[in-house]
Formats: C-alpha cells, sequence, structure tokens
C-alpha cells in the first residue's frame, strides 16, 4: 500500500489517481499510523514551503515522515515535496526543512536570461514542459529515455551541497537538480502525475519498488 500524504497543502487527488493508473493500491492519508504501516510513502506539495512546513508539523507528520525513511520504505517526494527535504528555503525568509538531504532551496533570478530566441530574461515561476538529462541510472527511471520531457511548475530549485545526490538535472536559465536519489529517498521537482506517459512511467516504477 503506498500512503499519500494528507497535509492540507498539495494535489492530492491527481497523485493519488496517477498512481491507480499505473495499478498502485494507495491511500490519501494524515494518519501517522497508517504512513508507518504503508510500503511505500509519497509526499506531494503545492504552495509556500514555510506553511507547508508548519501543517507538516501542525498535523503531527513530521515524525512519521522521518521513521518511514529510516526504516527503508521506498519514498517519493513531488515538486515542494522535494524541496521539503532539504536543510532551509529561502522563500519568503529563511526556513528549516525536514534536513534529511544537505543543501537549500533557492529562488530563480529573474535576471537569467532564457536562452531563447529573444534572449529575453526569465520568466518565473518556471511553468511548462521541459526536458531533463540523467545524471545517474536508478530504477525509478527505468524506461524513460534521457531527454524525456516533463511538467514543473515551480519558483524555487533544490542546490544540493553534494552533486551525488543528484539524479536529473534541468536548464532553465542555470542547470538545476531536476530529481534526487539517496538510498531509498527519491523525489522529484517535476510532477510525474501530470507529465503522461513518462510520468507514468517514474510512478509505475516508484510502485514496483521493495
Amino acid at each position: 500500500m503506498i500512503a499519500v500524504v494528507d497535509y492540507d497543502m498539495g494535489n492530492l487527488r491527481s497523485v493519488s489517481k496517477a498512481l491507480e493508473k499505473v495499478g498502485a493500491d494507495v491511500v490519501v492519508t494524515r494518519s501517522p499510523e497508517t504512513i508507518m504501516d504503508a510500503s511505500h510513502v509519497v509526499l506531494p506539495g503545492v504552495g509556500a514551503f514555510r506553511d507547508c512546513m508548519r501543517n507538516l508539523d501542525a498535523f503531527g507528520l513530521v515524525e512519521p515522515i522521518i521513521k518511514s525513511i529510516e526504516s527503508g520504505k521506498p519514498f517519493l517526494g513531488i515538486c515542494l515535496g522535494l524541496q521539503l527535504l532539504f536543510e532551509e528555503s529561502s522563500e519568503f525568509g529563511r526556513y528549516d526543512g525536514l534536513g534529511l538531504i544537505k543543501g537549500r532551496c533557492v529562488r530563480f533570478s529573474t535576471q537569467m536570461r532564457d536562452g531563447g530566441e529573444g534572449g529575453g530574461h526569465l520568466k518565473v515561476p518556471h511553468m511548462g514542459w521541459n526536458d531533463i538529462r540523467m545524471e545517474k541510472e536508478s530504477a525509478l527511471l527505468k524506461g524513460v529515455p534521457d531527454g524525456s520531457f516533463f511538467y514543473f511548475v515551480h519558483s524555487y530549485y533544490a542546490d544540493p551541497a553534494s552533486g551525488a545526490v543528484t539524479l536529473t538535472s534541468t536548464e532553465y536559465g542555470v542547470r538545476f537538480t531536476s530529481a534526487i536519489e539517496k538510498d531509498n529517498i527519491m523525489a522529484c521537482q517535476f510532477h510525474p502525475e501530470k507529465s503522461q506517459k513518462a510520468g507514468l512511467r517514474v510512478l509505475k516504477n516508484f510502485s514496483a519498488l521493495r
């Protein structure tokens, strides 16, 4: 059973429906006991970093998330669910994350050039389809071709302290880490549940992990 963590911040329905589409047994929950009992855990997220951390704490979900990861079960963060794994974010100030991955989350600079035909400044948030470059092999990306396109919506991106955790990178004014993997922790800045065939393959791969 895959537990999708419900903390009032995230597109829970689309994530759970996409997992069901690839044959997974899914429950959307904020029960610590259910999260601990699940075989896999998914942490989605949409909104502000500060508010997400506040809600996780208010619902008593920080401890079961950390204990689930420490138990070795497959864990997948999506979008803000990736950023929350890091030590801190500079979104609307400085706020502590879960601290499971060393590094911080920073904002795209609108002064960066977009590299397009007009050479204009970047639009922030980074929103729409973009391709990924695979930086290492992973069971999460089995059957997903290098250069595949995924759907992104974000103004901040993760800056890991070590490149060893970077699973994929993407170019948007700067080459940033668009997915990470460290032991049983996996996370993607893009939205696999909105990324059609490639995204469903990622979710199917995740659900098959043991």
